[in-house]
């Protein structure tokens, strides 16, 4: 039986990737060509559709300029970092 990711991590993934890329406000597309992915990729993996691999959250890293964890931190524990 293959085993899924929980949905709590997904969303993690999800949300940051989305307000990574708003951040550096590049389209999905955008995000897709830089990443050699396709485009309709980059969406599902912000809709939550996306079980990805360990090489496709380091090229997301590499192009979003942040760490792979930080791409698997919820946001709370960003601001809470941020803000001491």
């Amino acid at each position: 039986m293959p085993r899924i990711p929980s949905s709590s991590l997904r969303t993690t993934l999800a949300e940051n990737v989305r307000a990574f890329r708003k951040a550096q406000s590049i389209s999905q597309e955008e995000l897709a060509d830089r990443c050699q992915l396709h485009r309709t990729y980059i969406g599902s993996v912000e809709r939550q559709e996306r079980n990805v691999s360990l090489s496709t959250l380091e090229v997301l890293s590499e192009v979003l300029g942040v760490s792979v964890a930080e791409l698997l931190t919820p946001k709370s524990q960003h601001d809470a970092k941020n803000s001491n």
